[in-house]
């Protein structure tokens, strides 16, 4: 009898534990040991992962950010390491799109197309980085495991951290507090964001100068959006599409066979000509656009698009991106992806002017979630019931007051160290490449520091690094990149 009653005992002990709320730990570390192959070279490594507070003005922890830091350990002085702090976009991303396909030490089994494979895992990375610089990657609020800790006023909360000025303040914080706290003030440090992570870094680049004290050597773009183009409309956003459907349209064979026997690297300079010398300029007269000289120039679209001129005409030369997804392999009964439009899709009917549903994002969410979700607890010992967010509840997303191309002027100017990659995928329908460009080129218009940016496409899309080979070259552009924005000695001076 006194044996069942100490059993019933420590079974409700047992139960009350496990009945605990489920919440994510407001500081915590966990460290573990690691040895990988890169570039045919033994790197050990530390990962440390866990979670860092975000405090309010009183110092109370108001939300708790989850990160990974990987640190190699055999090797130079860490102190002279670079050190990368790596962001996603959506707004709403976790990190792990560039954690577990780019950057880092593991990588998603894929196919060398980036498709996804059963079962389902991750392998060594022989292409990361770590073997030049050490990574960080971080969630913000309501990605990943990072969260809201103050659920009193959580709906009050989210106004301080989900809109694009409020993100960049609280994010420049708590890089603040991690450099302190890992000791790394003395390194070279480098921002990478992906998609709305461009926007991001932009801003965070001023934000930390101004506000933190921390000074860059680089600002890395990959596949950035820039909020003062996109869902503005107009000529000029529209017109920027043009080169995109070009390349898609190439990828399908859907081009005259005068465009489509050349390579595509031939053919795009050909269509960005045309979208910015023809393209904007017919756009901006709109309704007044003699008529002769809108057939002339719905017929080129036609050429460089693989739609037809009837459907160009239809739409004013307005074409939006979405009817292109829909409309490009309308006739074999598909539609292409929105991120990367080498994927694939099928929808319910043909007809209509929008795809049903994202085929690449389908096909990424296939791999990504299990791996990320495994990986986590099996090789990092992070373990918690909080529910990873792929894409988190961060709407509505304050878009106000969107100064962060100016934001990267500004830093690049106060800091003759800083330097700019942009990483775009030519089949990217999302954030174009040729959008990317021309960001790029509006940030200074001076053109006092054209020489301080570089741009690098590839033969992929959103998430260009899923492509083995371009993998492998994105991943040496960095190293490239890194390299040549060390000071080795030199001043930071204009003189």
């Amino acid at each position: 009898m006194q044996r069942t009653l100490l059993s019933v005992f420590f079974l409700s002990i047992s139960m009350i534990a496990r009945a605990q709320s489920r919440q994510i730990p407001t500081d915590t570390l966990i460290s573990t040991q690691h040895t990988t192959q890169i570039k045919g070279q033994k790197i050990t490594y530390e990962a440390h992962t866990g979670t860092q507070p975000v405090w309010d003005e009183d110092g109370k922890p108001i939300a708790s950010l989850f990160f990974t830091y990987y640190k190699r350990t055999n090797g130079e002085n860490s102190a002279e390491r670079p050190l990368i702090f790596s962001f996603n976009g959506g707004p709403g991303s976790a990190s792990v799109w560039m954690h577990m396909a780019y950057t880092g030490p593991k990588i998603l089994k894929i196919d060398e197309e980036g498709y996804p494979v059963q079962p389902y895992g991750y392998k060594s990375n022989p292409y990361s980085i770590l073997d030049v610089a050490d990574i960080v990657f971080i969630n913000p609020v309501n990605t990943g495991y990072s969260r809201i800790l103050d659920l009193e006023n959580k709906e009050k909360l989210r106004k301080k951290f989900f809109g694009i000025n409020q993100d960049i303040a609280y994010l420049a914080e708590w890089l603040n507090t991690f450099v302190n706290r890992m000791n790394r003030w003395e390194s070279p440090k480098y921002l990478i964001g992906e998609s709305y992570g461009g926007t991001r870094v932009m801003g965070l680049s001023h934000a930390l100068q101004q506000r933190q004290w921390m000074y860059l050597n680089g600002v890395i773009l990959v596949s950035p959006a820039d909020y003062k183009v996109i869902r503005v409309g107009g000529p000029v956003s529209s017109a920027l599409n043009l080169p995109y459907y070009t390349a898609a349209a190439w990828y399908h064979k859907k081009l005259p066979d005068t465009l489509q026997e050349k390579d595509l690297l031939e053919i795009l300079p050909e269509a960005e000509d045309f979208a910015i010398n023809e393209l904007i300029p017919a756009l901006a007269k709109g309704g007044f656009l003699a008529s002769n000289q809108r057939k002339i120039i719905a017929e080129k679209m036609a050429q460089f698009s693989g739609l037809s001129t009837q459907e160009i005409l239809q739409h004013n030369l307005d074409v939006p991106n979405y009817y292109f997804w829909k409309a490009l392999l309308r006739d074999e009964g598909k539609t292409i992806g929105r991120l990367d439009s080498r994927y694939t899709g099928i929808d319910k009917k043909e007809a209509g002017i929008r795809p049903d549903y994202n085929a690449e994002i389908s096909s990424w969410l296939h791999s990504f979630t299990p791996a990320i979700n495994h990986y986590v607890k099996k090789e990092l010992k992070f373990v918690t019931d909080v529910k990873y967010n792929m894409f988190g509840p961060v709407r509505p997303w304050d878009n106000a007051d969107d100064d962060t191309r100016d934001d990267l002027r500004k830093a690049m100017a106060a800091n003759p160290y800083l330097k700019v990659l942009n990483q775009s995928g030519y089949y990217d329908g999302a954030t174009t490449y040729f959008n990317a460009k021309y960001t790029q080129w509006q940030v200074d218009p001076s053109g006092k520091m054209k020489d301080r940016f570089f741009f690098k496409g590839y033969r992929s899309g959103h998430m260009m690094y899923l492509r083995k080979e371009d993998l492998i070259q994105a991943n040496e552009d960095l190293r490239v990149f890194i390299k040549n924005t060390q000071a080795n000695g030199r001043a930071a001076s204009y003189d």
